[in-house]
């Protein structure tokens, strides 16, 4: 593996960060994950967009957008894969111990990994814990993903492969990676932006794609849905055939089915939509 790192190419051994990088002591960064498909990188336009709009909102200076793509074309060309995990990663650089940042300046990691094409439908369950829909990292990716992890872990407990959570006013939010999306009587529904969940990238595609609506939709729309489905990067578009006790038998249900042909086709005809 070669990994872009301050601006050039290191292999595996040689790549390393200060252990005080902000990044590491404080969580004070932000990150994208960026699907590689055969060498080239998919909505890396709308990925850098999203990388600055995290960077403003921890007040990190903006990305330079042209290294971060030089980054990506050289990581792709020195290990090419058919399907990729991109992941560009932009921290506070060395600071000190404490919360307050250093005068070093940023960091800027960039690594890809070979991944597999997700199945079409899996399981999900909800966790007690919510997303702060008035915190000061709602909406931003940032490094800061432990809660994540945690949830993460209880889902492979329970034979799942996401954890979707609830808000602190009890609405649907997001899983933790991934968006959620529900069918009611033929129409595609997906939390706002306003529930306190990361406006994703796959997301904002089927929104365009499909015209699914925003709607305020309460925790337990996951007990009555006719059709349930996730969205992220890497997932694309993927049915929920599960979450927690209820099976949803027959998953991808019409509606799924028809939102990921559509997703597949148009991404299909452009990698930077």
């Amino acid at each position: 593996m070669r990994i872009w790192l301050d601006g050039g190419l290191r292999d595996l051994e040689s790549a390393r960060i200060s252990v005080l990088d902000h990044g590491l002591t404080v969580g004070d960064g932000v990150f994208e994950t960026v699907k590689a498909v055969d060498g080239a990188p998919f909505a890396l336009t709308r990925h850098l967009d999203r990388l600055t709009r995290s960077a403003r909102g921890l007040g990190l200076p903006d990305p330079d957008h042209d290294e971060v793509r030089r980054a990506c074309t050289a990581v792709l060309e020195a290990d090419p894969v058919p399907l990729g995990r991109l992941r560009i990663t932009y921290t506070g650089g060395h600071g000190p111990l404490g919360v307050g940042r250093g005068e070093h300046g940023p960091t800027l990691v960039v690594a890809v990994g070979e991944t597999a094409r997700r199945p079409d439908s899996t399981a999900a369950i909800t966790v007690p814990w919510t997303r702060n829909e008035r915190g000061a990292l709602a909406g931003v990716k940032t490094t800061s993903y432990a809660e994540n992890v945690v949830a993460l872990a209880r889902a492979h407990q329970h034979g799942a492969s996401e954890a979707l959570f609830g808000n602190t006013v009890g609405q649907l939010c997001e899983g933790t990676g991934s968006n959620v999306f529900v069918v009611l009587d033929g129409e595609i529904h997906t939390p706002p932006v306003t529930s306190g969940c990361l406006p994703g990238i796959t997301r904002a595609l089927v929104l365009e794609w499909t015209g699914a609506r925003e709607t305020d939709l309460p925790l337990d729309v996951l007990g009555r849905a006719d059709e349930i489905f996730l969205t992220s990067t890497l997932r694309d578009v993927q049915a929920l055939h599960r979450t927690d006790d209820r099976e949803l038998a027959g998953a991808p249900g019409p509606v799924t089915a028809e939102t990921m042909r559509i997703f597949a086709e148009r991404s299909a005809e452009d990698l930077d939509p």
